[in-house]
């Protein structure tokens, strides 16, 4: 990568760390106090007035830093023009609504800038817990201005996954793997694998370009992975926003568990 570029991520995640913070501040003064809120995806999933309310904060400070910049988010129509730019922001205003309206403070605003496909910044701020995590490519991972490293994992392996998939593996990898209670939020949850909080976490499908962006990159920089189940890394800015199976965890950890949890 050039000196650059280099520049220009470096810019990016400057004007990104600052949007999400402001966003941030702006779901905080929601945080406990009852939103309005609306039903999507046939009555399946929540949107608040937070959500709204830090979306509306992030798409006027970013679209107005970067007018040539593509644009996708959770709460933003999407638009088929996304598809015709390099570079775009990918945004979550909320991520872990639902953790966010029952008085949980593990939801955060993810922010990600993403180039030919990859992020090459990524801001996952979450205003309750007073952490802010970054990444931009070819830097180090920080959680408030702190670097972080991805663990080693040893037996038990604290694993966030659903009951149901971690009852469908086989021995001896069941009893190796230590379940790790439901965290609300997606991408605060690869956060947590890159803070080495866990081991790793399997991911369901039908997640989305802007549950993923800034964890991908913030777990990348950390000295881990985030991919698809035969190894490969994600692509973000496709036609359809959706990923299969996926799985987070450290170089070894992946050598060890994806060919199992594949042909489970």
């Amino acid at each position: 990568m050039s000196d650059v570029d280099n520049a220009r991520w470096q810019s990016d995640l400057d004007l990104i760390a600052d949007a999400a913070k402001r966003a941030g501040a702006v779901a905080l003064s929601h945080f406990n106090q009852s939103p309005e809120v609306w039903w999507k995806n046939e009555g399946r999933s929540p949107v608040s007035a937070a959500d709204f309310a830090a979306n509306e904060i992030l798409e006027t400070l970013l679209r107005a830093a970067r007018p040539d910049y593509g644009w996708l988010s959770e709460e933003t129509e999407d638009s088929a023009d996304r598809l015709s730019r390099d570079t775009l922001f990918i945004i979550d205003p909320i991520d872990g609504t639902r953790g966010f309206l029952a008085g949980q403070k593990l939801w955060c605003v993810s922010v990600a800038v993403v180039h030919k496909g990859r992020p090459v910044a990524g801001v996952l701020h979450a205003p309750a817990l007073d952490e802010l995590y970054e990444a931009v490519a070819g830097g180090i991972a920080l959680k408030n201005g702190l670097p972080i490293r991805v663990s080693e994992p040893k037996p038990p392996v604290r694993f966030a996954i659903a009951e149901d998939v971690l009852n469908g593996f086989k021995e001896p990898l069941r009893s190796r793997i230590e379940r790790v209670k439901h965290v609300p939020s997606l991408a605060y949850r690869v956060a947590m694998v890159a803070d080495a909080a866990i081991d790793g976490t399997f991911v369901k499908r039908n997640s989305h370009d802007w549950d993923l962006a800034a964890a991908d990159l913030i777990l990348e920089r950390a000295g881990g992975r985030l991919v698809n189940l035969d190894g490969t890394p994600l692509t973000y800015n496709r036609a359809d926003v959706r990923h299969g199976e996926l799985c987070a965890g450290s170089e070894p950890l992946l050598n060890e568990f994806l060919s199992p949890i594949a042909a489970r």
